[in-house]
């Protein structure tokens, strides 16, 4: 990737007028594409994102490859799309430049001139570039937004004012549009990437989830995403797979091997954990989506753990797995439920 040398250190307070010449871009919009100087400015300003039901920040906990912080994407009314700035974000290392992240601080004494933290040059996270998430427009509608996972690629500043705070209690959130939306545009995005492995089980993943969604729907579920605030936690769980009609949460593998399932795994019991905590009035299921009917001892690995399965049959149906091997018996329970008791 073709880096500029910002002229700024992390912390620097600046007003644009000091920015633009230095990094490049114009005018006051939250995201200033600069071709000329391979850049991508990004301005947060939490007092604007707090009056559509939206936050930008840290996130309070780092994951296995450091620190993330969040950025929601422009677009005032309706769903967010990925046009002008939301794409040039997204497609920042395609075309070699970098995102440099300014956090609003505050105005020039004595005058309407708004100043910036320069908070250092950023990456979107290659694992999980964005998510797809709900909140307000300006008119107080319900619509589809777009928050960035942005990764420091260089020495930054974390202020502690500039941290989410953690959710007091889980919730969750059902939106019908949202996983479809996701999908559509991971697909895209796989289309001007090298074809690899990681690609191919990605790609296996989505399409499979695409098709059970379809066949779903088509029965008359209602079927879209869950998002799950964890308690004490800045992070979601995005399921892009639940049935409302029945209180399922299905977590598709990319293949039956054994890291596909025990990802899917993991995932599944993570929601277990928090949902357990959520006021319903009926039980949650939750089930691994497979692409075929897996080997023994991971079939007898979702028992063990109380999570079903379901899985492509031959026929290009869906057939759901009715029941474990005889060290974890347990026939008649094919929907596992959290209330439900764990084989023994």
């Amino acid at each position: 990737m073709t880096t500029s040398v910002s002229g700024f250190q992390p912390g620097e307070i600046l007003t644009r007028a000091e920015i633009h010449p230095i990094l490049g871009g114009s005018g006051f919009a939250g995201i200033c594409p600069a071709r000329e100087k391979q850049n991508v400015l990004i301005f947060s300003d939490r007092k604007i994102g707090e009056r559509f039901g939206y936050h930008d920040g840290w996130l309070a906990e780092d994951d296995d490859l450091g620190p993330v912080f969040t950025y929601t994407g422009v677009g005032k009314q309706g769903d967010q799309v990925f046009k002008g700035g939301n794409a040039s974000i997204l497609e920042h290392a395609g075309k070699g430049r970098t995102l440099h992240l300014f956090i609003a601080v505050g105005k020039v004494p004595g005058t309407d001139t708004r100043t910036h933290r320069y908070i250092g040059k950023f990456k979107v996270d290659e694992r999980n570039p964005f998510e797809i998430r709900e909140a307000k427009d300006e008119l107080g509608r319900n619509r589809n937004v777009i928050v960035f996972r942005l990764r420091p690629i260089s020495p930054y500043i974390r202020e502690t004012s500039d941290t989410l705070q953690p959710a007091p209690a889980p919730r969750s959130r059902f939106n019908q549009t949202a996983g479809r939306f996701a999908r559509t545009v991971r697909r895209q995005r796989r289309q001007r990437l090298p074809r690899t492995d990681a690609t191919r089980v990605a790609e296996a993943r989505d399409d499979l989830a695409e098709t059970f969604e379809e066949s779903e729907s088509a029965a008359g579920q209602s079927i879209g995403q869950m998002e799950l605030s964890m308690r004490d936690s800045t992070s979601h769980l995005v399921f892009e797979l639940f049935n409302q009609t029945n209180n399922t949460v299905y977590e598709p593998a990319g293949s039956t091997a054994s890291e596909s399932i025990a990802q899917a795994l993991s995932q599944l019991l993570l929601a277990r954990h928090h949902l357990r905590e959520l006021n319903q009035a009926h039980p949650f299921h939750l089930m691994v989506l497979a692409p075929a009917l897996p080997r023994q001892d991971l079939r007898d690995l979702l028992t063990e753990n109380g999570i079903g399965l379901v899985y492509r049959n031959e026929s290009g149906g869906f057939s759901e797995f009715e029941g474990g091997s005889s060290a974890f018996p347990n026939p008649s329970q094919t929907l596992r439920c959290l209330d439900c008791p764990l084989p023994v």
